[in-house]
């Protein structure tokens, strides 16, 4: 029988053999201190009756080496048991039917327990799983439902060409945004998010966002200086159209004057630089924190802190890296660093 003095200390926290040792002696202290009485009491009654010493030496003795014997062959079945619990401890969804055996009706009771709660646990577990998808779905009906009636106020806005249509459209393109921010909040978690990756012109997509926004730039009297890039690559089109429509969004949102640009620094790094606010020191580390604006961001009611954190999701999940820098009054450079790399899907 070999119990090692120590072992090295794994996920569930092993404790050392002498540690263990210990506890295991506070445990049965009780039955050690019975059989410490006992001897004594058995000691005590040969003494007053004057009897042999060797009738009472020699039963303690064999007594006592069979016990120490039992003992450590049940010191030795309780540190496997430990170890294997130990084991265990992680592994928390794993079916408790994988328990030792039970070593007495109180250990069985303790795992007819820890079974039940399990049970009851994955019981829940399932319904909140049930419920969390039954939102999902209702929220993604929802949020391609109300593009239809968008679309069609889109189309009688262009009929009506004024001030006011303007003023209007401009109002309905955010709201399309957050629509749209809804369905990305609830795809990016989703087991069934549809990347689909293949090659694509950098320079296409490009177009295709800036076109959309097209009424925000004339409406707000920015200019637009965008260099082709040139560039194709290997990566999901409307996951990246998303980004880069809300990195010009956000520089629209905030430049009063100016220019708005977009070009291609090497390696494959995609530059969105506006002459906006600007974002102050303390703010740039945290503005691709959830639900963070920032002191800047606060001016704008309607900023919610969650655009920019999404940009940052989807990057991570096209294999990208997205920076910011900012010098505040003067503009804002952010930066999508493309180089190939393989997509890490979340």
């Amino acid at each position: 029988m070999n119990i090692p003095d120590q072992v090295v200390p794994a996920a569930g926290g092993t404790r050392s053999f002498g540690r263990f040792f210990r506890q295991y002696l506070r445990q049965h202290r009780r039955s050690l201190g019975f059989w410490v009485s006992s001897c004594g009491i058995f000691g005590l009654f040969f003494f007053l009756y004057q009897l042999p010493a060797a009738a009472v030496l020699y039963p303690l003795l064999l007594s006592s080496v069979t016990g120490i014997i039992l003992l450590l062959l049940d010191l030795h079945q309780s540190w496997q048991q430990h170890l294997l619990l130990i084991k265990f401890k992680p592994e928390l969804t794993t079916d408790m039917s994988a328990l030792p055996s039970p070593q007495g009706p109180a250990e069985a009771d303790y795992q007819a327990t820890l079974i039940r709660l399990q049970q009851q646990q994955r019981r829940q577990a399932a319904r909140q799983r049930q419920q969390y998808q039954e939102m999902l779905d209702y929220y993604g009906t929802w949020a391609h439902q109300i593009k239809t009636p968008i679309a069609a106020m889109h189309l009688k806005l262009q009929q009506a060409d004024s001030a006011e249509s303007r003023a209007l459209q401009a109002d309905l393109l955010h709201i399309e945004q957050y629509v749209e921010m809804v369905l990305v909040y609830i795809r990016l978690d989703s087991p069934d998010s549809d990347y689909l990756f293949r090659n694509c012109q950098l320079d296409t997509i490009i177009r295709s966002v800036l076109r959309h926004l097209s009424g925000e730039f004339i409406r707000r009297g920015l200019s637009l200086d965008f260099q082709p890039t040139g560039l194709r690559l290997l990566t999901d089109e409307k996951w990246l159209a998303f980004v880069i429509e809300q990195l010009l969004t956000n520089a629209l949102k905030y430049t009063r004057s100016g220019c708005i640009s977009l070009y291609l620094e090497a390696p494959e790094t995609l530059c969105v630089q506006d002459s906006g606010i600007g974002i102050l020191p303390e703010d740039l580390p945290r503005i691709f924190d959830k639900g963070y604006t920032g002191r800047n961001g606060r001016q704008d009611d309607q900023a919610s802190g969650i655009g920019l954190y999404l940009c940052r999701r989807i990057c991570h999940n096209l294999g990208y890296r997205l920076e910011a820098s900012s010098t505040p009054g003067q503009g804002s450079i952010f930066r999508v660093f493309m180089a190939r790399q393989p997509a890490r899907l979340e």
